[in-house]
């Protein structure tokens, strides 16, 4: 009996294709009846030597026969059988073969057994490999698509049809454009089309995966694919393996999350900044809507109360929804059983995956939960803001546009992120405390300047510094002094903080003391320096390294002007300072070129005073060095528009200050260094509202002061002042008179007060005195401190003179 033919395609990796198998033809009796070539090859047996035998005492050794005859009584039961079977070569060798044995019916009755063989490691081989195919499609966890030449799905395996959902055969028949959603069908389609006509291979390309029957479930896959051909090179189509990836892919996205968190979250010292940066992280890359809602306290920079859950303000909600029931601002009620009330309470974030699931959720709020269904919320986080075992507000995390619930793995990350950004809250909130402390302290230090001085009209401006440190050490005075003068003060500390407000505080409480003494401007400045090295003498002894301190006070400027309305004369003196600016009535603005002097603090060089006469309605503009570095720190530019602006000298001064603020600091823009500016319109009393006479000095001197006085009380209508006042005036010329040579000169100023001076070529100081019941004298300047609100002496070059103020009656 002949080889059977066959008319079907073989694969050529097949041990048992009848090109590479050695077959065989037995009868019923076993006796072979047929011997390929292919077995004389593998078995050393030709066909005359085996035809008409009995297979198995020429094949088998005796050893083996009962292994094989339990084989062949299996094989005539089943009707086949394949297996490994031991047989004997003809040199003798025992021979490992793999056999498949099938029963074939004979024509006429009975049957044969056509049997087929290869070399058994040929055969494990091969069905190894079938085994894999097979595992490939069974029970492999990796997905496996195969595609037809035309791009059609030809089989999918049994995890693309888990982790889809999917039965198998659905998509079998079907490009991808026809099961999956639109917005990921065509990269995959285009990865097929791809890998078809060029061959080239793709691996391990991530992409998004939603299929059509369930869109809104988004899985990530990782993609290899190559191209499948047959041995003559023809194209059969496309092999890819989809590895679901997702997990991996978001706990990426999540770490990456928490990176860009840490450079976005906490850029500035701005509680609401910062709630807002918490914000908008959230909402790039894990909900579609986020608020912060802050304790109240917290908001004002303050210290919430432990173990309290007060009104929420929202700081921040990303995006900026208008249908959204509370916007920035608003007070969020809490309610006991919200999610977020909960969260606070157990200091835990609370995860509601499915809204819809929760329908005491809904009865909490009815307008909030009809608004946020509005907005297709389905999905909530609520995590609590807590900072050094503090709370201070929550954070809510909302899904509405992505149809996937939140999972555990969100609230990690939102814990996470939540702890990142109350850090950054609390140093914010802390440092906005800080900050208005200080600033409180420092504008308590700051003057509120009068408006009816009779010497000047002032406005002023003082604009902190941007930035950390917040505030600084620049300061502004306006003193008024007796004689109706003023004087106007300007002075820096370098640098910023508590240190800087603090040593401005005392610089300034000293050049007020100073002030009150009738000193030159020359003599205060040199006592303001004395003041400033011993004040940095005793931080070097208690700084203990604080040298930053010390350089703060050491740097120390200061300018000081005192201005006379009567004689229209105007005194200056600096330390380090920038020099002031005059606008003439007619427009003409000059830089006042006086000597400059070194620092307070730094000695070495003396302090001059410069003296000028100002018309009435002149501008004295005197600032500190932050004005002219606002912008860009183009001083020229600056000063160039800070004369322009001055040069308007019949505005309002408040309208004065506004233009020069405006014209040199950017708009929107805080300035990098305290701003302090002071404008003074200069005044000039009338000479009807001074008089002024000089006395000899003889006995008869404090006769003709209370003669002058009372006429010229009586011409201004003050006769009701005529009686305490010539009094007054009779004391202090008697005391000229006694203890001063040559003239004294009387002198009465009507202003807002009555003035009146008596001025004499000595240096002795005037001493108030309690007299005995016994002493017949020493009662005078008791008598003038009684009967005057104030009185005091000031010193000149050529002498001193006694002044005293006294109330004007009511009109």
């Amino acid at each position: 009996m002949g080889t059977p033919s066959t008319h079907f395609s073989e694969s050529p990796e097949d041990p048992f294709s009848l090109r590479r198998a050695a077959s065989a033809v037995l009868d019923d009796r076993g006796t072979v009846v047929g011997w390929s070539a292919r077995a004389q090859e593998l078995l050393g047996y030709p066909a005359g030597k085996v035809l008409g035998r009995a297979w198995q005492d020429l094949l088998v050794d005796a050893g083996d026969l009962p292994v094989v005859r339990s084989v062949v009584v299996a094989a005539v039961k089943a009707g086949g059988w394949f297996g490994v079977l031991p047989v004997r070569h003809r040199d003798g060798q025992r021979v490992e073969m793999g056999f498949r044995a099938r029963a074939i019916a004979r024509e006429g009755g009975g049957r044969e057994w056509f049997l087929v063989g290869a070399p058994a490691a040929e055969v494990i081989a091969w069905e190894r490999d079938r085994a894999l195919l097979d595992g490939l499609y069974r029970r492999s966890p990796i997905g496996l698509v195969t595609y037809g030449p035309d791009r059609a799905v030809i089989r999918v395996n049994r995890a693309v049809e888990k982790a889809s959902g999917v039965p198998a055969e659905a998509p079998v028949g079907h490009r991808p454009r026809e099961f999956m959603i639109d917005e990921d069908a065509g990269p995959a389609d285009e990865r097929v089309r791809h890998v078809l006509e060029t061959g080239e291979p793709l691996i391990f390309t991530e992409q998004s995966a939603r299929s059509r029957h369930d869109p809104g479930r988004e899985r990530i896959v990782s993609v290899s694919a190559f191209r499948m051909e047959d041995p003559a090179g023809r194209v059969l189509g496309v092999a890819e393996t989809i590895e679901d990836v997702t997990d991996r892919h978001r706990a990426q996205r999540r770490l990456a999350l928490l990176n860009e968190a840490s450079a976005l979250i906490g850029t500035s010292l701005d509680v609401t900044q910062t709630a807002r940066e918490l914000a908008g992280v959230a909402v790039q890359g894990l909900a579609d809507y986020c608020s912060v809602d802050l304790l109240e306290p917290v908001t004002l920079g303050d210290e919430p109360v432990p173990g309290t859950a007060g009104p929420l303000l929202r700081a921040a909600l990303a995006p900026p929804e208008r249908r959204a029931p509370f916007q920035e601002g608003d007070v969020v009620p809490l309610l006991p059983e919200s999610p977020q009330a909960r969260c606070l309470a157990e200091r835990r974030p609370i995860l509601e995956g499915l809204l819809s699931l929760r329908p005491e959720w809904y009865a909490m709020d009815r307008r909030r939960i009809e608004i946020a269904t509005g907005l297709g919320v389905h999905s909530l986080i609520a995590v609590p803001l807590v900072a050094r075992g503090l709370v201070l507000g929550v954070v809510s995390l909302w899904r509405s546009r992505n149809s996937e619930p939140f999972e555990d793995g969100d609230a990690a990350v939102a814990q996470e992120l939540s702890s990142r950004a109350a850090v950054s809250i609390d140093n914010a909130r802390r440092f906005t405390q800080q900050q208005s402390a200080a600033l409180t302290l420092q504008r308590s230090l700051l003057p509120s300047v009068a408006s009816d001085l009779p010497a000047v009209e002032v406005a002023c401006r003082y604009l902190p510094a941007s930035g950390e440190p917040g505030i600084g050490g620049d300061w502004f005075d306006v003193i008024p002094l007796s004689g109706a003068r003023v004087a106007l003060v300007v002075g820096d500390v370098v640098g910023h903080g508590i240190h800087a407000a603090a040593s401005m505080g005392r610089l300034r409480a000293s050049a007020r003391t100073l002030a009150s003494l009738d000193l030159e401007p020359d003599e205060v400045v040199a006592r303001l320096d004395d003041l400033v090295s011993l004040l940095a003498t005793e931080l070097e002894a208690n700084a203990e390294g604080n040298h930053s301190a010390i350089e703060q006070v050491l740097g120390a400027t200061c300018l000081y002007a005192v201005y006379d309305p009567v004689s229209q004369h105007c005194s200056l003196a600096r330390a380090g300072h920038p020099a002031p600016l005059v606008s003439t009535p007619d427009g003409e603005v000059t830089v006042l070129d006086l000597p400059a002097g070194p620092p307070l603090g730094l000695g070495g060089l003396p302090f001059e005073t410069f003296d000028l006469d100002l018309p009435e309605g002149s501008l004295l503009t005197l600032y500190t060095n932050g004005l002219l570095e606002a912008r860009n720190g183009d001083i020229d530019a600056a000063l160039k528009d800070l004369h322009a602006c001055l040069a308007q000298v019949t505005d309002p001064l408040e309208q004065t200050c506004r233009t020069v603020v405006e014209a040199l600091l950017p708009k929107d823009h805080r300035p990098i260094d305290d701003i302090a500016l002071l404008i003074a319109r200069t005044r000039v009393l009338r000479p009807q509202n001074v008089a002024s006479w000089q006395l000899p000095l003889e006995a008869t001197a404090a006769a003709r002061a209370r003669e002058l006085t009372t006429a010229k009380l009586a011409e201004w209508g003050l006769s009701e002042l005529a009686f305490t006042t010539e009094l007054v005036a009779s004391e202090l010329v008697t005391n000229a008179y006694r203890y001063a040579t040559g003239p004294a000169t009387l002198r009465l100023i009507r202003t807002h007060c009555l003035i009146c001076e008596v001025s004499d070529t000595s240096h002795t100081s005037p001493h108030l005195r309690r007299a005995l019941s016994t002493d017949e004298g020493g009662r005078g300047l008791f008598l003038v401190a009684q009967l005057t609100e104030r009185w005091g002496t000031r010193y000149a070059h050529d002498g001193k003179t006694v002044w005293t103020e006294q109330p004007l009656p009511p009109a």
